[in-house]
């Protein structure tokens, strides 16, 4: 099983790869599909004080850079030096490196960041890397500013990977295993990843008085597709029948990805 010295190295050394996959129609797709779904429920830009994002474990910062280009102060914090240097070219290519704030560290460093309330935390593939998710969505719900704050959670599905083994690969034996397996195979690293399902995400979330309002799918037909289907032509007609099918639960449930959006059930004294 992956440590997490192993993983720091990964994310260390495969900054450019993990980039690089970003920029294809899959990793693309991933981002665009969870932005929408965020973009769909993010409160509104207030003009008495400035509204605050974390990116727990933004990698590039793909999605943090785009909530600042729509005029949130955004605080990005990575355990990868290698993946936030990314992110800082990023954020000064866009024009919005006056509204983000880059921070090294793990989610223990949380605590320690300027702004300890925020009004959108998003955690997006980080809890199948991390060993104790549950500690991760505790100091996330202790980070949200009020009622009102958004938690958007992005994890790898159980039932997505019995479809990429049978309809992906054609290996009906993985797709049994799959059917009860807690972990998965993640194919940019080749490393183990581990698997959720709907039922034990919102377990996480309810333990820390986090009520999922909203769940939806990303990556639900798009993986099996015929090859006469362009991936780069068609692109954007992949990504409208993906946000179609990720508003319907029967089709969400089995997406590669599962998206979660949160907020606290009650105020904390």
């Amino acid at each position: 099983m992956t440590t997490a010295r192993d993983l720091d190295e990964r994310f260390r050394t495969g900054a450019q790869k993990y980039a690089a996959y970003l920029e294809t129609p899959e990793g693309r797709l991933r981002t665009d599909a969870a932005f929408a779904n965020l973009q769909e429920f993010l409160p509104s830009l207030r003009a008495e004080r400035p509204s605050h994002v974390l990116d727990l474990g933004c990698g590039t910062g793909a999605i943090g850079i785009r909530l600042a280009r729509l005029g949130y102060r955004v605080s990005l914090l990575d355990s990868s030096e290698a993946m936030l240097d990314i992110a800082r070219h990023a954020a000064e290519d866009a024009g919005v490196a006056d509204r983000v704030t880059i921070h090294h560290g793990d989610v223990s460093e949380l605590a320690n960041l300027p702004a300890t309330c925020f009004d959108v935390i998003t955690c997006h593939n980080v809890l199948e890397f991390v060993g104790n998710p549950e500690v991760v969505v505790q100091v996330c719900a202790r980070a949200l500013r009020d009622q009102s704050a958004l938690l958007s959670l992005v994890v790898r599905n159980q039932a997505g990977e019995v479809l990429k083994a049978a309809l992906g690969s054609g290996d009906l034996a993985g797709a049994e295993a799959n059917l009860t397996a807690e972990w998965g195979y993640e194919s940019l690293y080749g490393e183990q990843v581990r698997l959720f399902t709907s039922d034990a995400l919102s377990a996480l979330l309810k333990a820390e008085a986090l009520t999922a309002f909203a769940e939806r799918g990303i990556r639900i037909v798009a993986d099996y597709l015929p090859s006469n289907v362009s991936r780069e032509e068609q692109y954007e007609q992949i990504l409208g029948l993906e946000k179609r099918l990720s508003r319907r639960p029967d089709f969400a449930r089995v997406a590669r990805h599962l998206h979660v959006l949160a907020r606290l059930q009650e105020a904390r004294a």
